[in-house]
């Protein structure tokens, strides 16, 4: 039962970090993704295009890592290594990304709490699976 849920927490992390992904590298410039993180107006939304453009991808292949490490899980069972590993691996980077955007500021603990939930809890699941 706890690798199921692991699989869970881990399945609905990569979906959120595709999420990020889709608003920081697609979506960057439209006034309602701009609104939510924070951005001033469009001018500042397209200066800062090419860094969030960048950041969604570092989301995007984290979510890969745990989507890919899902995957091998179901496949391959819970004694898995290359699917644990990864998992390990993904949320683990997921988790610090979130705890890193803390430093950042006051400000940004609701954002981080959002990017970090869930990895923490498919990482805490999946080393006790």
């Amino acid at each position: 039962m706890i690798g199921v849920l692991a699989l869970v927490f881990a399945g609905l992390a990569a979906l959120l970090h595709v999420y990020i992904f889709v608003l920081e590298s697609v979506r960057w410039t439209q006034p309602a993704t701009w609104k939510v993180f924070g951005i001033a107006d469009q001018r500042a939304a397209d200066i800062t295009k090419p860094m969030a453009y960048n950041q969604g991808f570092y989301n995007l292949f984290l979510a890969i890592g745990a989507a890919v490490g899902v995957v091998l899980w179901i496949v391959n069972g819970t004694g898995d290594v290359a699917g644990r590993t990864l998992l390990i691996f993904s949320l683990g980077s997921m988790l610090a990304a979130a705890l890193v955007l803390v430093t950042s500021g006051r400000k940004y603990l609701r954002p981080a709490a959002i990017q970090g939930t869930l990895p923490l809890l498919g990482l805490v699941l999946t080393i006790l699976a």
